[in-house]
């Protein structure tokens, strides 16, 4: 099938940016606008997905199934970010476009509307450093502007001044929903409230959004519907994956996932040239060489212990290849990051009870040589 490059560049701008706005990207902006019903016709037939065109900003609503830990804002180390950062927004939707404020004013308000058991206390050093990562965040958003001023040094002094301006983006951050927000009292009822407006073709829509938010979709149950769907019309995915992105579908016994034959710049990929991704990819080629067979569902348990040995028993065979740090670490000291990347990566999964590791079907995919 012939693949359409114009579609393929812009699917890729709208699913790797949060959205783009035209005062910083007005060449970009402007070539989405002229595929705008192409795009609108295309993510909702598919995904469900709301393509948003304002005069100020173009913004796909990516939401997904199964919402994951890395889908979070990566800069945020506290719960505590996100209660402010939320508090923050709270108090630019009544700011009119262009106004400005003082951090004062804006610290004022967030100790008023701070929903935690315990107060806000600007003296605590952790609670500044949780306000400056959330305001960096909403710069970095370009839902505020800095006039005047430096957020750093509020972290090291809490009567320091910071003057800021409301951006015309602000009040379009947070989607809407279906029902007013107080109406839900979990996630769990906020994703349902999704399908609730997706009569049509659901199932596919599903697929869709696992394929591409996910890095790896896993065949669940032996009566896992989304996966019989994959497997069903898997020539009529990969035409579609292959004519509107670069990526191909690739389909096992136990798991489907979209791989890029060519490395490009936009896409986080894995493996990546990080140390600890050379190391990864020595342990999955270990794993495919020693490992018990795995389960009906492509999976391998084993305790921590003895992912600590798996990891030891791969430094020693395969260390000449590795950095200095990972040469002259322990198996304890590397599993300590390597559990991370691959649970963020969906290959494997910790147990939280047992701390039983899980080596997912998808880790059993890979090889590095």
């Amino acid at each position: 099938m012939q693949q359409d490059e114009r579609m393929e560049e812009a699917l890729g701008i709208l699913f790797e940016q949060f959205w783009v706005l035209r005062a910083d990207e007005p060449l970009v902006y402007h070539r989405l606008r002229e595929q705008e019903h192409q795009l609108k016709r295309y993510v909702s037939e598919k995904f469900g997905f709301d393509l948003i065109v304002h005069q100020h900003f173009i913004k796909l609503e990516k939401i997904p199934v199964d919402p994951k830990a890395w889908m979070g804002i990566q800069s945020f180390v506290e719960p505590m970010d996100y209660a402010i950062f939320c508090c923050a927004l709270a108090f630019t939707e009544g700011k009119s476009t262009d106004e400005q404020f003082l951090l004062t004013h804006l610290t004022e308000e967030i100790e008023e509307m701070y929903p935690g058991e315990l107060p806000i206390d600007w003296t605590n050093y952790q609670h500044r450093k949780s306000l400056v990562r959330a305001l960096k965040q909403l710069d970095a958003l370009k839902l505020i502007r800095t006039v005047d001023g430096e957020i750093d040094a509020f972290a090291m002094n809490d009567t320091e001044e910071v003057l800021y301006e409301v951006s015309v983006h602000a009040r379009y951050f947070m989607r809407s929903y279906p029902e007013d927000l107080f109406q839900y009292d979990s996630v769990e009822a906020i994703l349902s409230s999704e399908w609730s407006r997706q009569k049509d073709d659901e199932r596919r829509k599903r697929v869709y959004r696992k394929l591409m938010l996910s890095p790896i979709v896993y065949r669940e149950s032996k009566d896992d519907l989304d996966f019989a769907y994959i497997r069903n019309f898997r020539n009529r995915l990969v035409d579609e994956f292959e004519r509107y992105t670069p990526f191909r579908l690739e389909v096992f016994k136990n798991a489907a996932l979209l791989v890029l034959p060519e490395a490009k710049q936009r896409y986080t990929l894995f493996p990546d040239k990080k140390g600890i991704s050379t190391v990864a990819l020595h342990v999955a080629t270990k794993l495919r060489q020693d490992a018990p067979v795995p389960d009906e569902m492509g999976e391998i348990r084993m305790t921590l212990f003895e992912f600590h040995a798996l990891i030891e028993q791969t430094k020693q065979t395969y260390e000449a290849k590795w950095s200095k740090q990972y040469r002259e670490s322990t198996a304890r000291a590397i599993a300590k990051e390597l559990i991370p990347l691959l649970r963020n990566w969906e290959l494997i999964e910790v147990e939280e009870e047992s701390d039983m590791i899980v080596l997912h079907s998808g880790f059993g995919r890979m090889i590095g040589a």
